[in-house]
């Protein structure tokens, strides 16, 4: 458990995520994991993943009614094989490793996207996009981009409450996953229980925010927010 002045860095950088997430509906893990991983690594992934429970639920239950259910079955079966798959990268590969790889491909998706391809809202990408959401959701605790990409043209609420029910459906998966991999940790649960107040307060600001996002702007904001969320994990895997 970390000390006073650590739990206080700490509930900063997961308010100030909470409210970014709370406006654009992704972007939690970017701006607080890096943080976390500073102020001690063995808290990472499972901090970030229980404390990803709430954050979506709020969400969820702001805007429920915008939820497009058509993609989640999915995007949620994709994340099964790669819930598996995460727990055993978090086991056997290094994180150096791993957080370059999510990072360049995170990188090279959203050039693609937003200069090339319009990447199409089907069950085909949608289960991959949950299948490689899985694997860095439960590895690395950042799970948004892939599918938030595939949603990208959605509406403000729209995305956000279909990516919300998602977070919740993905993080039980990899909390699950983590568990029965013996890698969720004591230490992980008593730090997310002391934090979730700043989550709530982060959540509770989050709405100036959101209405600039939702005036023609949930598309850079997800790109946007995708990109520096790759750009935070070479930057981890480069200071080590």
């Amino acid at each position: 458990m970390p000390g006073a002045a650590a739990i206080a860095v700490l509930s900063v950088a997961v308010l100030l995520a909470a409210m970014v997430q709370g406006a654009v509906g992704i972007g939690f893990a970017l701006v607080a994991a890096p943080a976390v991983t500073l102020v001690d690594t063995d808290l990472m992934p499972g901090l970030m993943i229980l404390l990803g429970f709430l954050l979506p639920v709020l969400t969820f239950v702001r805007e429920a009614a915008h939820t497009r259910w058509g993609g989640l079955g999915w995007a949620l079966g994709g994340r099964v094989p790669g819930t598996v798959l995460g727990v055993l990268v978090v086991a056997t590969v290094d994180d150096q490793v791993l957080a370059v790889v999510v990072g360049v491909v995170v990188l090279a998706a959203v050039a693609l996207t937003w200069y090339v391809v319009e990447v199409p809202d089907t069950p085909a990408t949608l289960a991959g996009a949950g299948l490689v959401s899985g694997v860095t959701g439960t590895a690395v605790s950042i799970d948004g981009p892939p599918v938030a990409i595939v949603l990208q043209h959605l509406s403000g609420p729209e995305l956000r409450a279909t990516m919300s029910a998602y977070f919740v459906g993905g993080g039980m998966l990899s909390v699950a996953g983590l568990a029965i991999g013996g890698e969720l940790r004591a230490a992980q649960a008593a730090t997310a229980a002391v934090l979730l107040p700043a989550v709530v307060v982060g959540f509770a600001l989050s709405g100036p925010l959101r209405r600039h996002v939702d005036a023609g702007r949930t598309r850079t904001a997800v790109l946007g927010v995708c990109a520096v969320s790759a750009l935070a994990l070479l930057g981890r895997a480069v200071v080590g």
